[in-house]
């Protein structure tokens, strides 16, 4: 997203969903899925950047949406505010919460219901699972 060779990306600041959910890390590849259970698991850090169309669409390519991926709205609760003037003025008022994007999944291996709950994801993170894109699945 930096090099903007796919559409421009501009971070907003850091943000945790409003609602629950599990996001586990799966498969040989250490890979982190946002299971689409809403209530269970944990709250959610990330980052939240505004992004255009035409990333927007390099985004669905990338995550396997509609197919492995889903993209809704989700509520984030705004917990670092960077770019304020790059939202929209009528987004720019209550900046405490905001509606956006997350990419969380339907089809997933039952079991992965019982695998650690995270609240965010690093590569590099204190779980000690390393991405691996590498491996087979």
């Amino acid at each position: 997203m930096a090099d903007g060779i796919h559409g421009k990306a501009v971070f907003l600041g850091k943000g945790k969903t409003a609602g629950k959910y599990p996001l586990v890390i799966a498969r040989k590849a250490n890979i982190p899925f946002l299971l689409n259970v809403p209530g269970m698991g944990h709250r959610i850090d990330g980052e939240v950047y505004s992004v255009d169309k035409q990333l927007l669409q390099f985004l669905d390519e990338f995550e396997g949406c509609p197919d492995m991926y889903q993209r809704s709205v989700e509520r984030i609760e705004m917990v670092k505010l960077e770019k304020k003037g790059d939202l929209p003025e009528d987004r720019q008022e209550n900046l405490s919460f905001i509606d956006t994007f997350i990419y969380s999944t339907t089809s997933y291996e039952p079991e992965w219901l019982n695998l650690p709950y995270h609240d965010c994801y690093d590569s590099f993170g204190e779980h000690g699972l390393t991405y691996h894109n590498h491996l087979d699945k």
